[in-house]
């Protein structure tokens, strides 16, 4: 919502004031189609060149997860903790019937009570690895801990490709706005035997391509890269939570100091309340019960 309040924004204010300040729209209306061509067509075909098919995929994604927000809302939050303590309580009491849950989790009536996490793989496979690993003796929380950032470093590298791609376009787009300009003017200088109107006329549709350049690359392309980057380092903060949680679980804290220990690392805007939380977690132990 947000997002698309931004760009109607951005085109009322710069429009609004080109015509308040007197400007015609006649001129770049005429020149628009040609100049977009070449700019945006440039752009284009230079982010083809830079990204394979995957990438060009998940940046279509992304964009669209720059109107629609963050993928982790608050209650996303909550239910991973509440998912995280039965696991580990399931763990304590019977290690042979965990396995079952982390062997299969697609099949594991636990994680089938919280269905958005289970569509998500990265999740899935990070809290069924770190608890395979305890199982396996595996149990340093330094190792362990130290695994799990390296590997949530990778992915979150992965994640951000496409804000680094689409913050390249936008780095681009100035210079091939120039281009554009460029060969307004070429084309302004083989009719240099016109007359100063007509003259006049194409120096401005070429000049509206170094305008379109840099309004394209700062007033959305970069913003856009800037939005993807800051939601997927948003949606971060859910894997950090794993770890936090899964880790404190290796120290050997009881079952409630673990999760309260991932509730306190959570940002404040998507952190479960004290009570919230605990509630959640009564109705779990008594539909477990």
């Amino acid at each position: 919502m947000m997002g698309a309040v931004g760009i109607l924004v951005v085109f009322v204010m710069v429009f609004g004031g080109y015509l308040a300040a007197g400007g015609s729209f006649s001129i770049i209306l005429d020149a628009l189609p040609y100049e977009m061509t070449i700019i945006v067509g440039a752009a284009v075909g230079a982010f083809l060149i830079a990204n394979d098919s995957s990438a060009v995929k998940h940046t279509l994604r992304d964009v669209a997860r720059v109107f629609r927000g963050p993928r982790w809302k608050p209650g996303d939050y909550r239910d991973l903790l509440c998912l995280l303590f039965e696991l580990i309580r399931v763990a304590r009491q019977n290690p042979v019937a965990l396995e079952e849950h982390i062997e299969a989790p697609y099949d594991s009536d636990i994680f089938a009570g919280y269905p958005r996490i289970r569509a998500d793989p990265e999740a899935v496979e990070l809290i069924c690895d770190t608890l395979r690993s305890a199982a396996m003796n595996y149990d340093d929380p330094h190792q362990v801990e130290e695994v799990l950032e390296k590997r949530m470093e990778s992915a979150l590298q992965r994640s951000l490709h496409t804000s680094h791609a689409l913050q390249t376009v936008a780095d681009g787009l100035p210079a091939l706005g120039i281009v554009a300009a460029v060969l307004g003017v070429i084309k302004t200088m083989s009719s240099i035997d016109q007359p100063p109107e007509v003259l006049g006329k194409m120096i401005a549709g070429a000049l509206v391509g170094t305008f379109l350049g840099v309004f394209l690359a700062y007033g959305f392309v970069a913003p856009l890269a800037n939005r993807m980057r800051s939601i997927v380092e948003e949606d971060g903060h859910f894997y950090q939570l794993i770890r936090e949680v899964l880790v404190a679980n290796l120290h050997d804290h009881a079952a409630n100091i673990c999760i309260e220990v991932g509730r306190q690392n959570t940002p404040h805007h998507v952190r479960p309340s004290f009570g919230d939380l605990e509630q959640a977690l009564r109705n779990v132990k008594k539909e477990a019960a």
